[in-house]
């Protein structure tokens, strides 16, 4: 009789724990659904911007009250109309949007990411959507001077922290350099004379001298072997979400709509918010 409770009771724990593992084993497939997946089931793009890199995404005053607008954010709406959901931008520090993108806090990065070796360790890259050299951004009056990178040895040289313009400013002789997590208030620094040039990508540099007509770009158009260019960032091993982004950016350029979305950017950009 012992025996026979025993038996039971040993049967009645083993489909126990075989019952708790394949719950277990359901709750592991329901967390390891790709990302496109994801973000189909709750029908939102969740992205990281740092918004204050015109023409890529910047505010405009309209109404009185501030908007965004961009080339970034016009690939954005595009990226998630092929995908068929909405979009949610989530504005944060430019050196934290990959880190965001590698933890999960959001779907994907757009904020003219260059896709250098570093960032490439945690994160993937969509193909590249914008070509664009860097460009020297000084004032008007120090055009004569200061040509080339190689003029700005022992000057005040500003960039964004943790982008690949920081990097190039690292590697100028005896600069003093000042790294701020935005470039409007980088440019108010040049502005006021507290830095002699401030490294931009070449569109940037273009529109500052736009929208202040006492700046410009000087000479030289700087390369960089790191970067190659604008990319999307995406989490790491997520290929149905990065082909998917890839068939959009290919579409885009295949119409001649990111030209247009460049062009139209750097029109809107006379009206650019600097600062908050």
């Amino acid at each position: 009789m012992k025996k026979g409770l025993l038996k039971k009771l040993f049967a009645t724990i083993l489909v126990g724990a075989m019952a708790i593992s394949m719950v277990a084993c359901g709750g592991e497939d329901a967390d390891e659904k790709d990302a496109l997946t994801k973000i189909k089931e709750k029908g939102e793009l969740t992205v990281g911007m740092s918004v204050d890199y015109a023409p890529y995404e910047f505010f405009v005053m309209e109404n009185g009250k501030k908007k965004m607008v961009g080339m970034d954010l016009e690939i954005l709406k595009e990226v998630a109309k092929d995908i068929g959901v909405d979009f949610k931008v989530e504005e944060m520090e430019f050196k934290g949007i990959c880190t965001a993108v590698n933890a999960g806090q959001v779907d994907i990065g757009l904020s003219g990411l260059s896709p250098d070796e570093k960032r490439k360790e945690i994160v993937d890259f969509s193909d590249i959507y914008f070509e664009a050299e860097q460009g020297i951004l000084i004032n008007k009056k120090d055009a004569s001077k200061i040509k080339k990178l190689g003029d700005l040895k022992g000057l005040k040289v500003g960039a964004q922290l943790g982008s690949i313009q920081a990097d190039i400013a690292n590697t100028i002789p005896d600069a003093k350099t000042k790294f701020l997590e935005e470039v409007p208030v980088l440019i108010q620094d040049l502005l006021a004379g507290n830095l002699d040039a401030v490294i931009v990508e070449l569109p940037v540099a273009d529109v500052q001298s736009v929208i202040h007509p006492e700046l410009a770009r000087a000479e030289e158009k700087v390369q960089d072997e790191a970067g190659g260019g604008s990319a999307i960032a995406v989490p790491k091993d997520q290929k149905a979400l990065l082909d998917e982004i890839n068939k959009t950016i290919k579409r885009l350029i295949d119409e001649g709509k990111i030209d247009t979305f460049y062009k139209d950017a750097v029109k809107l950009s006379k009206s650019e918010v600097v600062g908050e």
